[in-house]
């Protein structure tokens, strides 16, 4: 009788113990977008030479700009899908003092084929 009784508190020790993994998946987390959402086509509108305003008219306003000047540009976009790891992208946009893009940095790079929805 004891070893039946030992068997099983290992039992229902093992299940707590591993329960929380077990049901992680089944446990409802929502997806968790922050920031500048852009596609490979919006980034596709922006080219050097344009100025800082058709550059909000294009994209919008950027998340973060310079704190040091207002000559660089952040679009960041951060997503945090419910079961899976977090992806940034960044694109860094540089201006000179004419206020006209000198400078497309696009990371990781957006393909049309990888486009959100």
């Amino acid at each position: 009788m004891r070893c039946k009784t030992l068997t099983a508190a290992a039992v229902v020790m093992l299940m707590f113990t591993t329960g929380c993994s077990v049901f992680e998946r089944v446990v409802y987390r929502p997806d968790i977008n922050q920031g500048n959402y852009l596609t490979a086509t919006d980034v596709a509108k922006i080219h050097a030479g344009m100025t800082k305003q058709q550059v909000a008219y294009t994209l919008g306003t950027s998340m973060i700009k310079d704190p040091f000047g207002s000559n660089i540009w952040y679009y960041i976009f951060r997503r945090e899908p419910s079961h899976e790891s977090v992806t940034q992208q960044t694109l860094t946009l540089t201006f000179n003092s004419s206020d006209i893009l000198t400078h497309i940095d696009n990371k990781p790079m957006l393909e049309s084929s990888s486009a959100h929805q």
